[in-house]
């Protein structure tokens, strides 16, 4: 299992820990309450997503990370498409960092 797919996996872990939220509404929502810990948007947003996001992490000083396409997101969480996936629990939020094979590509606000 390379580090990607380990990477992928966490977020269905998270998923079912109920420790991540999924979906435009929901994931502004959380980093406006401060509950999101890390912010995973698609690769493939667009590119007013891709601005809204790294914009609103920025401002609320959350983690962020553009990887993975949102076919990958979807599947990792066993739902179709998703371009956006918020962590909302620290410990996994780190783990899910610490599993990720350039640790340059998350952002730290």
């Amino acid at each position: 299992m390379n580090a990607d797919d380990r990477t992928l996996s966490y977020f269905g872990l998270a998923r079912r820990a109920g420790k991540l939220v999924c979906g435009d509404v929901a994931v502004m929502k959380a980093i406006r309450n401060q509950q999101a810990h890390l912010v995973v948007f698609s690769a493939n947003a667009s590119s007013l997503a891709k601005k809204k996001y790294t914009d609103k992490c920025t401002f609320y000083h959350v983690q962020y990370v553009q990887k993975f396409d949102s076919h990958e997101l979807g599947k990792s969480i066993g739902k179709v498409q998703r371009v956006v996936l918020a962590i909302t629990d620290p410990a996994m939020s780190k783990l899910i960092v610490k599993s990720m094979t350039n640790i340059s590509e998350v952002e730290h606000p």
